[in-house]
């Protein structure tokens, strides 16, 4: 009796796991069927109509199959939702029956195992002289218990692990419908924008052919204007032409001056590059060296502040800037920070 409440629960597992297995794969289909009913969105598109705009017509049918693909969008995705849950809703209440029932077999299993002992304990009692058969047969009977246990364990394991098959089957589902949804949101979302695109384009068109409009009457405007300017533009260049030649000759003069205050002011001054201003005298005899090697000459003079490291002198400024480009464009010297300085001699000083 023990073993037929085990083999009755070990059937009763095993149809469960097929009850729930069947439902499962149900739950996928019907999501699959859903999918298949979204409508295609090129069907929606309004036809042309004899005498009307091209463009428009299929603005307007572009904006009305967006509005209602995202509509059917969301009346599948509250479809599918409600699938779920009742799929979800029948797994739980299938594993709480199938909990009863493996509850109710352990009941009837250790009623029965209790019967056994009992039974067992009362004939212990009376008689002493249990032939060895029995108590083999006694040992037996415990194996089997003992493999049957196993294998309901055995196949409770299995229905777990096709249990998370199951799920991970769903959400590899979920995965790709979501996945599907996105990629069609993408693509109507691009829809959209070549619509408002292409709506664009058009209205610049527009504005384009009204600027060219508008720049073709101010040109005509321009040259009515540019023809009854052109005596009076004749005698302002002549005017101009005057007023240049005196110019020049008032830049004449002005030059001369400034070339004889240049030589009254800046006679016995000289112009140096500074390269460099060094903390003691041997980080002056550095730079020197570098300097002279490259064929400079080189000048040095305490400061309160350190050396100062020249280059020069040179008789006029633009000599003396001269070398100072050249000195900063000397990668090799790595002195990018030379300046033009007056410099006076000690002994003109």
């Amino acid at each position: 009796m023990n073993s037929k409440q085990r083999w009755m629960g070990g059937v009763v597992l095993l149809g469960g796991g097929v009850l729930l297995t069947a439902l499962l794969l149900k739950g996928k289909e019907e999501i699959y069927q859903n999918e298949l009913k979204t409508p295609e969105l090129a069907a929606q598109v309004t036809q042309q109509k004899p005498g009307t705009d091209v463009e428009m017509v299929q603005l307007q049918a572009l904006t009305v199959d967006v509005e209602t693909e995202k509509r059917l969008l969301e009346e599948q995705r509250r479809a599918r939702e409600k699938a779920v849950a009742e799929q979800e809703a029948r797994a739980a209440e299938f594993l709480v029956m199938q909990q009863q029932a493996e509850a109710e077999a352990a009941r009837k299993a250790a009623e029965e195992y209790a019967a056994l002992n009992a039974h067992r304990a009362g004939a212990q009692q009376s008689s002493d002289n249990i032939p060895p058969e029995l108590v083999e047969d006694e040992k037996v009977k415990q194996k089997r218990l003992a493999d049957e246990k196993l294998l309901a364990q055995k196949k409770l394991d299995q229905q777990k692990a096709q249990q998370q098959r199951t799920d991970a089957d769903k959400k590899a589902v979920e995965d790709k419908r979501k996945a599907e949804a996105d990629k069609r949101t993408a693509d109507l979302k691009a829809a959209e924008k070549r619509a408002a695109e292409k709506k664009a384009a058009e209205k610049k068109a527009a504005e384009e052919k009204a600027r060219h409009d508008a720049d073709v009457k101010r040109k005509a405007a321009e040259k009515n204007e540019a023809e009854q300017k052109a005596l009076a533009e004749k005698k302002k260049a002549q005017a101009q032409h005057e007023a240049e030649a005196k110019k020049k000759a008032e830049a004449a003069k002005k030059a001369e001056a400034e070339k004889a205050r240049d030589l009254l002011e800046n006679g016995d001054k000289q112009w140096m590059v500074q390269v460099a201003l060094a903390a003691n005298e041997a980080n002056a005899d550095a730079v020197a060296s570098k300097l002279r090697a490259k064929g400079y000459k080189v000048t040095k003079s305490p400061t309160s502040k350190g050396v100062r490291i020249m280059v020069g002198p040179s008789k006029n400024r633009d000599a003396a800037d001269a070398a100072r480009k050249k000195i900063n464009d000397d990668a090799s010297l790595n002195m990018k920070s030379a300046w033009v300085i007056e410099w006076v001699p000690l002994d003109k000083r």
